[in-house]
């Protein structure tokens, strides 16, 4: 697949800890996905990023994580990649996880552009886990993360106990109102994916 004009650079950067029975050979096809968008026959061949100072993908058969920090051309189509990865994701997760997917627009030039121009630039967090509860949990973690970063610019850590318990009351509230739907077997809404940002000032790449 020659993708020599594609529209963004796209990064891939998450971890997920996948449950010990699963094989080299059922997590290279839940990638299927990943690896056929870069044009390559196998995960093995894809597995290198773009860059070289990014680690690409890479299975750690002792803990059982999947790391992903890879970048790949491509253009909007490659959401619909996320959304398949994602799926088959879920049947091999352990636990739940955030898989961050930056878009650079490989067009724009920040110097040489007109004046007031804006990037195409996308951020997309992603979440797979084993069940709904699983999800929810790796959301409201990252939600209290931000939150109280956030807040503690103004307040003491100590000072935000009930912002904390507020948090909690929200997730506990969606899951319940999840189970009596009786939708238990689908994700809950929003947590196939995402929350995203558009424009402005470009977001950095992963260093490693």
């Amino acid at each position: 697949m020659s993708r020599f004009n594609a529209s963004f650079e796209i990064h891939v950067h998450g971890q997920v800890v996948l449950r010990p029975e699963v094989t080299y050979l059922q997590l290279q096809d839940a990638l299927k996905p990943l690896w056929r968008y870069a044009g390559s026959k196998s995960l093995a061949d894809a597995a290198k990023s773009s860059y070289e100072d990014e680690p690409g993908i890479h299975l750690n058969p002792h803990e059982h994580i999947l790391q992903m920090c890879w970048t790949v051309p491509g253009d909007d189509d490659f959401r619909q990649t996320l959304d398949e990865v994602c799926m088959n994701l879920n049947d091999l997760a352990s636990a739940g996880a955030a898989i961050e997917v930056t878009f650079y627009d490989a067009e724009f030039d920040e110097e040489e552009g007109p004046p007031g121009s804006e990037s195409r630039d996308d951020f997309v967090m992603l979440f797979v886990g084993p069940d709904p509860a699983a999800i929810m949990q790796v959301q409201r973690d990252i939600l209290v993360q931000d939150m109280v970063n956030l807040m503690e610019r103004h307040f003491d850590g100590a000072e935000l106990g009930g912002v904390v318990s507020e948090i909690d009351k929200l997730f506990a509230q969606r899951f319940d109102d999840l189970v009596n739907s009786l939708e238990i077997g689908k994700p809950p809404r929003g947590s196939g994916g995402s929350s995203s940002g558009h424009g402005g000032g470009r977001k950095p790449r992963h260093l490693h």
